[in-house]
């Protein structure tokens, strides 16, 4: 009988850790829905919960909730692990790297463009990223692909496909015009240099397209990428600096030199080749065209005196960079009001905008910018214009006063909105199609 007590007592022992460590797992599980029920419910109201572009979709039928997509997200807070499945919280800061879909254990994760309720406008092309246009090719975030390595395959794979299509009996500038530097780009440009393609590579702004954009310490690689005439980079945790070091480095070396600055106006079919002109009035002939351009648009300009001068920028890009300096952010959206706040820290912050109130913002940002203007964080100038930027001031008139103030400047934010680049792209004649929940990456 001792001996059969002893193992009873054990038996029970166990039994009750057993319990205790399910008890003790299942409440940490529901304390960590219940958070994640609240992220979601904030990003709801915040507007940050629904998708605009590419993002992440979870087969909750193949999920284990591993965590993995969640750990593998540099971003955090894109996912969550609610009732006990892996779920969306800030859906629209998704910027589409595509680590969660890799780092999956089972394949439970597809990358789609839109959703069932909200389309998202793109680019028809075939299967040699050929549009409907003969000799015009799109690859990369146009075309819906964000991630950096499958637009970088992208590039390379539609110049693969131009290099077989070109008539050389067509007198024409180059081979090939690519329009846009950013990863898609870049790869295509070192592509055609590997086909013996004569090519030109425009870009509206800086080296590295979106990617410049990204915050300075944001990684924007998580897994390695095939890039021509290079090979493997195997950078898996990869800042913008390092990224944009590694693609200068390989252009310099195959002595490919890429057009900054120099945004193309339009494109037209003309005796047999296209036919590009740019803003700075140069005419280029080419035998096919490459657009590897992103989805955000070119900004749109104030078009009033001293625009050009370098104190003004139409993006924020590191905002922890800027102290002791009197700002002006133009315009009246989230880009701008989230931009003021963020200058508002360490800065001396005006924000202009020519309407009355502002309208179709978040509601976390509502609520930030009247707090703001309570506490006179932030000096909020409703129907106003900039009439004119100067050295160390800038002009600002009232459209219902018609009073003109002069205000000491070091550096203005515009946010007007955007030249979206569909409108560039039925301008050339290329065809627009709505994609709704459609999959872009999906495991076979």
């Amino acid at each position: 009988m001792g001996v059969l007590s002893e193992e009873i007592i054990i038996y029970s022992v166990v039994a009750v850790l057993f319990v205790s460590i399910v008890y003790f797992y299942l409440r940490k599980q529901s304390k960590n829905s219940k958070i994640v029920e609240e992220k979601i419910e904030r990003a709801k109201a915040e507007g940050l919960h629904e998708p605009v572009s590419l993002h992440p979709v979870v087969d909750v039928n193949s999920c284990i909730k591993t965590g993995a997509c969640i750990s593998a997200c540099p971003e955090k807070d894109i996912l969550g692990i609610y009732n006990g499945k892996a779920t969306i919280i800030n859906a629209s800061r998704c910027i589409g790297h595509g680590a969660c879909f890799h780092a999956c254990p089972t394949q439970a994760i597809t990358l789609c463009i839109g959703t069932e309720k909200r389309g998202v406008e793109l680019p028809h092309v075939d299967k040699t990223f050929e549009t409907n246009v003969p000799g015009i090719f799109i690859a990369g975030e146009l075309g819906g692909m964000g991630l950096i390595r499958n637009a970088v395959e992208q590039g390379k794979q539609a110049v693969e496909n131009i290099a077989g299509r070109i008539d050389r009996k067509i007198e024409a500038d180059y081979d090939l015009i690519i329009v846009g530097a950013g990863p898609a780009g870049i790869s295509a440009s070192l592509a055609a240099k590997k086909h013996n393609l004569s090519a030109l590579t425009l870009e509206q702004d800086s080296l590295g397209g979106t990617v410049y954009t990204f915050p300075r310490s944001k990684i924007v690689m998580t897994s390695p990428m095939d890039l021509p005439l290079y090979g493997k980079v195997k950078l898996f945790e990869t800042s913008k600096s390092e990224l944009l070091k590694l693609w200068n480095e390989v252009l310099d070396k195959n002595s490919i030199v890429i057009k900054e600055y120099s945004k193309v106006e339009s494109i037209v079919y003309q005796a047999n080749k296209f036919v590009v002109d740019t803003a700075g009035k140069q005419r280029i002939t080419a035998r096919k065209v490459l657009l590897t351009i992103g989805r955000r648009g070119t900004p749109r300009k104030l078009n009033v005196p001293g625009e050009t001068s370098q104190k003004v920028a139409y993006r924020l890009l590191e905002p922890e960079q800027i102290e002791n300096k009197k700002i002006v952010v133009v315009g009246g959206g989230d880009s701008a009001i989230e931009s003021a706040l963020l200058l508002a820290d360490r800065n001396e912050v005006l924000l202009s905008y020519r309407g009355e109130t502002f309208g179709r913002i978040k509601p976390g940002n509502n609520s930030k910018i009247k707090e703001a203007i309570d506490k006179k964080v932030i000096d909020v100038r409703f129907n106003t214009n900039i009439i004119s930027i100067e050295k160390d001031k800038v002009e600002i008139a009232n459209s219902q006063s018609g009073e003109v103030n002069q205000v000491k400047n070091d550096l203005v934010y515009i946010f007007a909105g955007g030249e979206l680049p569909t409108q560039f792209l039925e301008k050339i004649g290329i065809k627009i199609t709505k994609k709704f929940g459609e999959a872009v990456l999906k495991h076979n």
